[in-house]
């Protein structure tokens, strides 16, 4: 699978005037599950370059979140899309993706998940381990922000409209900084939400960031979000487009410490 991009210069990625990403499929091992990520990047780019884990919405490994990988591909990184749940399954189901999701929504089960992907991205040879961050979208959202919490060792984390997780007591460790993209209209974190999370980061003495975007709902980055009929769901094109470029700088910043 081939996708073809314009290639955007960030911080010191160059590259030639179009970038030919390439999607290849990761199959790996862990407790006897067997699991379908994709690895993306762009072949014409010599190596080191930057790792991105790349974590899906509740709905599985679908075409949104590797469309993300080739998107970080086309900057310059080399993307590893994760498969949460194994097999690299997918649903439109909300019913399913919420059983899938429940299934590894203990902590330590989406910790461990998570920190084997992102052992996985660092042992790529095309992989500056030392500029290693991870992005993910509503259950990778919480899904990067545990990764955090465990102390994994990685630059900085973005969530996109994801669940406002918090610091476990003996969370201690934690090496990312992080990025929060919200929606100001999303039912599914409340204003008292927001605001234990934010006190729970001062009280964590997190480096973090958390941006809101008026109007825009749940999963605003996804634009087939409205195709799903749930209430409180739905595409945001100007918060996508915003918040992506919020990203970029917030990495931009990172690099250049």
């Amino acid at each position: 699978m081939k996708y073809i991009f314009g290639i955007i210069a960030m911080g010191c990625f160059c590259a030639s005037a179009y970038a030919e990403p390439v999607l290849e499929k990761m199959t790996y091992n862990l407790d006897g599950k067997t699991f379908n990520g994709v690895i993306a990047y762009d072949k014409a780019l010599k190596g080191p370059l930057p790792g991105v884990l790349v974590v899906h919405e509740w709905w599985g490994l679908n075409d949104f979140v590797k469309k993300k990988a080739v998107e970080m591909a086309s900057i310059g990184y080399v993307a590893f899309a994760v498969d949460m749940y194994g097999g690299g399954v997918t649903t439109t189901d909300p019913k399913t993706a919420a059983k899938w999701s429940e299934e590894v929504k203990s902590a330590s089960l989406i910790r461990s998940r998570a920190r084997h992907a992102l052992t996985l991205l660092k042992e790529n040879p095309r992989v500056d381990t030392g500029r290693v961050r991870a992005i993910g979208f509503c259950f990778g959202g919480a899904t990067v922000l545990e990764l955090a919490w465990s102390g994994a060792d990685l630059a900085g984390v973005v969530s996109f409209h994801g669940e406002l997780t918090s610091p476990k007591p003996e969370d201690t460790d934690i090496q990312a900084k992080v990025l929060v993209l919200h929606g100001a209209a999303d039912p599914f974190a409340t204003h008292e939400a927001v605001a234990d999370f934010q006190d729970a980061m001062e009280k964590a003495k997190v480096d973090w960031q958390m941006i809101i975007y008026g109007g825009a709902m749940h999963s605003f980055t996804n634009p087939q979000a409205d195709s799903y009929h749930i209430k409180g769901v739905g595409y945001n094109e100007r918060a996508a487009a915003r918040s992506w470029k919020h990203m970029e700088l917030f990495y931009q910043e990172i690099f250049a410490q």
